[in-house]
């Protein structure tokens, strides 16, 4: 990290405060200090400042402000109110519609506040292989990464994976983890009656985002995006490079394979040809 990356001082309130962590993450150690949160950093930090720092300016209010370094080296957030979402037993809001549209116009009116955002000189991302792209998209837009409050989503949290690339991939990722595109058993543990009707779920999320997609592109671009991440996750992890060798060694590259493959075998079924 340059000297740069250290540029801008905080309030720092982290002598007034105990830590406490956060849980719920796979990546990253996560402490809250006061109305702060603390984050390990890394190449991609300053990348990602810029385009917090972009989103801010922009009048998106679901970010977190970026505040500087801390003494320790961590980067300095606004802490989100609201709670995050669980990973089993959904509640309410997000088992019915009205969940579904709110993180659907969410991630438009995140597409349309990133539009305009000229990432640094030699941007850096967590992830390496990341290439060109219309936008930069969050990386990780699910709902486990979202806060709300009285069934209203109020945050988007845990931008490190940002990196550039088609809005149609952070839409079909939303709809992978949200409709859900995945078997009996992950809808299951979310909690979702077995007679939702997920077609419906998927056209509601498409809509809500604005009609751009069409829900057959989101399961075909959502195959893409596995594909993508199992790739990913094999030649990073063979690098030696965290959190993808954690991933792989988890069962990741195994469980994205059964994932896209199930939803190419279910096209005709989401298209709504039955026969």
């Amino acid at each position: 990290m340059s000297s740069s990356d250290h540029s801008t001082s905080a309030p720092d309130h982290e002598h007034d405060d105990h830590e406490i962590l956060l849980t719920g993450g796979f990546v990253n150690a996560v402490v809250r200090v006061g109305d702060t949160v603390r984050r390990t950093t890394g190449a991609w930090t300053l990348s990602v400042h810029a385009l917090l720092r972009h989103l801010e300016r922009a009048g998106f209010p679901e970010s977190p402000r970026v505040l500087g370094i801390d003494d320790h080296g961590r980067e300095i957030l606004t802490y989100l109110p609201g709670e995050s979402m669980p990973w089993t037993a959904w509640p309410p809001v997000l088992r019915g519609d009205d969940g579904v549209a709110q993180l659907g116009r969410l991630l438009r009116r995140y597409h349309e506040a990133v539009s305009d955002f000229s990432p640094p000189p030699g941007a850096e991302w967590r992830n390496p292989l990341a290439g060109p792209g219309e936008i930069i998209r969050h990386g990780d837009f699910s709902p486990f990464n979202t806060t709300w409050v009285d069934g209203c989503v109020v945050g988007l949290i845990d931008w490190d994976f940002a990196r550039p690339g088609r809005r149609v991939d952070d839409l079909a990722y939303l709809a992978w983890q949200l409709v859900p595109l995945q078997s009996e058993g992950r809808r299951e543990q979310y909690g979702l009656d077995a007679r939702l009707d997920l077609r419906s779920r998927l056209r509601v999320l498409c809509d809500a985002y604005g009609g751009d997609f069409p829900p057959m592109a989101v399961v075909r671009a959502a195959i893409e995006v596995i594909d993508a991440e199992r790739r990913d996750t094999e030649e990073l992890a063979a690098r030696g490079l965290h959190p993808w060798n954690r991933f792989a060694a988890d069962g990741a590259l195994q469980a994205f394979a059964r994932e896209a493959q199930w939803i190419r075998e279910t096209q005709d079924w989401w298209s709504g040809d039955e026969s």
